[in-house]
């Protein structure tokens, strides 16, 4: 069952925030990767495949964990996005039990992912795998998905999986059949007697743990799985080791990133929305309908935040072309805006950047905050009359938060001087706006 996006839906720009993206060396061998058709050589088609029938036990709550929301966004939805957003995997397979399917499907609707396939899952892990490596068999009656070359394994509830991983264990696959993420063990393995005591423990130094992805050559995994035992499909775990039981075929191990932990507690989940929260926090955009080469009291509003956020990336651009600037700022996603409006106090320019936020659809995937700056000189407007109509936006931040856009403003009083002095700041007691008072010189107190 193919799933993907509305028809004529248009998909968000290249979603997802990015900790890090692929260094030199990976970067070339992806480079090298994707290069092997234009050098005469078929590319070697890679899926991936993800099990997701668990219940979740583990975790305590009635919904399954892979369901459970972060940021009010199904987990299950990070990790697919975190597979589509690498272009070389050409189809993702999930197997979902019965009872979820139409969750599911509803989750990929919803979310605009692609190359989304479901199946049914199975009652344990393996059997899951296995319905999905059946999807991709070519042996498969009506199935409309290519046999890979080479087939990634992942757990839905591994969110934080970066393409450098995905790409070392693909390319170790193709190579020795079959490959698998490892990280040193965190705790030492201890092995009980039948009445309870202590039997043995093993040298950690010389053990890890096996992490996913994982990823085989297709023919490789799909034989194992075939021969497996009713035993090994019950109660087996490690799909590397079905590898080498029964095709012989000895993985090659990748040290994997501290990434690709996996969600199995509920504190998982609040450890999960901190990093989410982290990765896109890292860049604000600095919006602004003055030319660039104008003086203005926003110019210094840009220069203190670039001062004093230094361990954010802080980007500017000009409304005047915001379409353009958004784009780029966009596809480096960009998700905390700062819209400094300077030529018109009301909220024309700010709804011109919400408009081309809602259009490009940023905020299907995660929030997107907004603050809404508007200059007002005390000696043209009085500030009652002024406050009054700049409280509209109350009304506009309760719209586009239904389309997950958090908007609020902040309103600079000050005079035309102003900008040569600097301002002290002071919170208003309406709710959502800030207001300025003119620096008038340091007070001397009389003794």
């Amino acid at each position: 069952m193919e799933l993907g996006p509305p028809p004529g839906g248009a998909g968000p720009a290249e979603p997802g925030p990015r900790l890090r993206g692929l260094r030199g060396d990976d970067r070339a061998a992806s480079a090298a990767w994707l290069s092997e058709a234009s050098a005469g050589r078929r590319a070697p088609s890679v899926a991936a495949v993800l099990p997701a029938g668990g219940s979740g036990e583990r975790m305590g709550v009635p919904t399954p964990k892979q369901f459970c929301p972060v940021l009010e966004r199904p987990l299950i939805s990070y990790t697919l996005q975190a597979l589509e957003r690498v272009c070389w995997i050409k189809d993702i397979v999930v197997a979902v039990t019965g009872e979820n399917m139409e969750v599911m499907k509803g989750i990929v609707q919803r979310y605009q992912h692609k190359r989304i396939s479901l199946v049914e899952a199975g009652v344990t892990r393996h059997r899951s795998i296995f319905n999905g490596l059946k999807a991709l068999a070519e042996d498969q009656p009506n199935s409309k998905l290519c046999k890979p070359e080479v087939v990634i394994i992942h757990d839905a509830v591994r969110p934080f999986v970066e393409e450098d991983v995905l790409l070392k264990v693909a390319i170790a696959a193709k190579e020795h059949g079959a490959a698998g993420a490892i990280r040193p063990l965190v705790s030492t393995v201890i092995s009980p007697s039948a009445d309870g005591c202590l039997d043995h423990s093993l040298d950690r130094a010389s053990h890890r743990a096996s992490e996913m992805p994982q990823a085989f050559l297709f023919d490789v995994i799909y034989e194992a799985y075939q021969q497996c035992s009713d035993y090994d499909l019950e109660f087996g775990t490690e799909c590397l080791q079905l590898a080498l039981k029964y095709c012989h075929t000895k993985a090659k191990l990748v040290e994997g990133s501290p990434d690709l932990w996996k969600v199995t507690y509920k504190r998982d989940l609040y450890a999960a929305e901190s990093i989410i929260k982290e990765r896109i926090s890292q860049q604000i955009c600095i919006l602004m309908d003055a030319k660039e080469d104008e003086e203005h009291v926003g110019r210094c509003l840009e220069e203190m935040l670039k001062k004093e956020l230094n361990h954010v990336k802080v980007t500017s651009g000009a409304l005047c072309h915001a379409g353009r600037d958004l784009q780029q700022i966009i596809l480096e996603q960009c998700y905390n805006f700062v819209c400094v409006n300077v030529m018109t106090s009301d909220f024309e320019e700010t709804r011109k950047l919400l408009n081309a936020l809602e259009e490009s659809n940023l905020s299907i995937l995660y929030p997107v905050v907004v603050i809404s700056v508007h200059f007002l000189d005390y000696k043209l407007v009085p500030f009652g009359q002024k406050m009054e109509h700049l409280m509209q936006i109350k009304e506009f931040a309760k719209e586009v938060k239904k389309r997950n856009i958090l908007l609020c403003g902040l309103l600079v009083y000050y005079p035309q001087y102003f900008h040569r002095m600097g301002p002290l700041e002071r919170t208003s007691p309406i709710s959502g706006v800030t207001k300025t008072k003119p620096w008038r010189g340091p007070r001397v107190k009389r003794r």
